[in-house]
């Protein structure tokens, strides 16, 4: 492997974080495959199951933003690796569960020890990538979010088929413990700052930080929109298996399967389309990233509502594949639309503060509002209604890129370090 003064060192940088990634997303992806069967052995209701999507977004997400500002201030290697080995073994611990209390619990503990992953990841990256290239790295990162989602749906739901819904949790779950070994020799930290050749302050303290990001009308609108997004996506992740398997009837591998691949090899195309555009873009304005997020979200809000409201498995498929190709193009720009208008020292809390708004306005609400609306009017009109919520990212987007966000950049990268 090249060294880490190597041009090439930045991106293997990327691929050695997108293993990690993908095992972060086949885990928390996994237990939705095996809805059917925690439903069956322990009789919960589909408020229940909603409930164990929320109870890991409501950790992750409160989390967030502590983790995002411990990891401005220590070695973000030891963040990631650290993180990667604690929940995995909370995934195998998972296995051990015999009711819903006990789902409840490491369902919420695996959020904690997942929150330190992105911020610290996205901040190593932004440290590797300047601005002619970050929106390409993250996307190309971005794509193992849903190899993991597939690979946990597929064979959570296949072994949950053939041997039972715990044996997934304990594969997954070690395998992640070898890779973080594997992978302690050769990832490195960066200087912060060093894409952009500046030397990075003092990190603010929370009140400090918190305080800057109210005061900076982009940030409040990114955060807005990830919400917005992340309340779609985790509809779609948390109750697509099981709406395949209850209305067509497929088996719980082949709902697993199904409600993921289509939409995730989507997303893998759309990705890095949405990174080489927005780096493109990002040449002519500081607002090229939220540009390529807003033809994301507008543009995939049909295809939202078609998933819900069609009586048909091929055209089902063709939805999955039209969102799934244009939210690609708004995930690689999550976090490097934001590191437009935060400083360097700042990008590991503003990482987490996006996880915080976005999972818990977003992906904290979404699995019990979507099951309370179909407790009372049916799966696919609740999956569809998601579709305004896509709506509203747009507008906000919109505003933020007419209004605000040029001044802004300009003010993060003139800012003073605190301190």
């Amino acid at each position: 492997m090249a060294t880490p003064q190597s041009p090439r060192y930045k991106w293997y940088v990327v691929a050695m974080l997108w293993w990690i990634a993908f095992f972060n997303y086949a885990d928390r992806q996994a237990i939705f495959s095996v809805f059917p069967l925690l439903q069956k052995e322990m009789s919960l209701s589909n408020t229940q199951l909603g409930l164990l999507g929320s109870s890991f977004a409501w950790v992750y997400g409160l989390g967030a933003i502590f983790a995002g500002t411990i990891v401005d201030r220590v070695d973000r290697k030891t963040a990631i690796l650290g993180g990667l080995h604690a929940w995995s073994v909370i995934c195998m611990a998972t296995a051990a569960s015999r009711n819903f209390v006990h789902l409840v619990f490491f369902r919420a503990a695996e959020g904690l020890g997942e929150t330190f992953y992105f911020p610290a990841s996205m901040s190593l990256i932004s440290d590797y990538h300047g601005k002619d290239t970050r929106s390409r790295a993250m996307g190309f990162h971005q794509t193992s979010v849903y190899f993991g989602t597939i690979g946990g749906g597929f064979f959570a739901g296949l072994i949950g088929q053939h041997y039972g819904w715990r044996l997934s949790f304990i594969v997954f779950g070690a395998a992640g413990i070898v890779l973080g070994f594997a992978l302690s020799r050769y990832l490195h930290e960066p200087r912060r700052g060093a894409a952009e050749n500046i030397a990075a302050g003092k990190p603010d303290s929370l009140r400090q930080f918190l305080n800057r990001a109210l005061h900076t009308p982009t940030v409040l609108i990114l955060l807005g929109a990830f919400a917005c997004s992340n309340f779609v996506a985790v509809v779609m992740l948390t109750w697509m298996p099981k709406f395949l398997y209850d209305k067509f009837n497929l088996s719980l591998a082949m709902a697993g399967l199904t409600a993921t691949l289509f939409l995730q090899l989507a997303s893998m195309v759309g990705s890095p389309v949405g990174g080489w555009l927005a780096d493109h873009l990002r040449r002519r304005s500081a607002g090229g990233r939220m540009m390529v997020q807003a033809i994301g979200v507008f543009a995939g809000a049909p295809f939202v509502i078609l998933c819900g409201a069609t009586q048909s498995i091929p055209v089902l498929v063709a939805a999955l594949i039209g969102w799934g190709f244009f939210k690609g193009l708004y995930d690689a720009n999550i976090f490097a639309a934001i590191y437009e208008v935060v400083p360097p020292e700042a990008r590991g809390a503003a990482a987490g503060l996006m996880n915080t708004v976005g999972w818990l306005g977003g992906g904290g609400t979404a699995p019990v509002v979507v099951g309370i609306l179909a407790d009372h009017f049916g799966l696919g009109f609740a999956i569809s209604i998601a579709a305004t919520v896509y709506v509203a990212a747009g507008l906000l987007l919109l505003t933020g890129i007419l209004r605000y966000v040029d001044k802004d950049a300009r003010a993060a990268m003139a800012a003073p370090a605190a301190g």
